[in-house]
């Protein structure tokens, strides 16, 4: 039994809801999003909320009725809200800079490096750290992780991109191996 599918999501004033069969889309002041649910799952609004029952008991029917919640509760946050992941950039050299519909990133390689920015999302670049925020959680992610993937913090320095309060494992260099012997 899923502990957080019994949990009904609160509609603010400012959102409005609609579910037509197995999408619900929701309407907010930063915009719109529609999220699809499983067919194992119903969704219901009254009195000002959001629940969700199992419509047909399965193998993952609980586990499904718990992602619904969640991600429908994602929805409504990000339609208030939005959502933002931050990126720093550490080396000597390494910057980026918005500039039209993308992002351009220095990071060492002997071209720069050029994203186009996905629909829905904005990049903010302040000195070195590069702000990626929308209104849908998963493409905040996904586009933070790709920016991200351009340069992994390496373990002997600690240069390229990490998320902001992530911590880099460093590693001993051959100094520490030698002094051994």
């Amino acid at each position: 039994m899923s502990r957080i599918g019994k949990q009904p999501i609160k509609i603010p004033d400012k959102v409005e809801v609609n579910i037509d069969g197995n999408n619900i889309t929701i309407k907010g002041p930063k915009g719109e999003l529609k999220v699809q649910i499983r067919p194992e799952i119903e969704a219901s609004v009254q009195d000002g909320q959001i629940s969700f029952n199992i419509r047909e008991q399965g193998k993952n029917a609980s586990a499904f009725w718990g992602l619904t919640r969640a991600l429908v509760a994602n929805a409504v946050k990000g339609v208030i809200e939005g959502y933002n992941k931050k990126l720093e950039i550490q080396g000597v050299g390494y910057r980026a800079r918005v500039e039209g519909d993308g992002l351009i990133l220095e990071m060492g390689f002997s071209h720069p490096i050029n994203l186009k920015t996905p629909e829905g999302i904005d990049f903010a670049v302040e000195k070195n750290i590069i702000i990626v925020s929308g209104i849908d959680k998963q493409l905040v992610g996904e586009t933070a992780a790709k920016i991200r993937r351009v340069r992994p913090p390496e373990p002997y320095k600690g240069k390229g991109i990490r998320y902001v309060g992530e911590v880099v494992l460093r590693k001993a260099g051959k100094r520490a191996e030698s002094a051994k012997v």
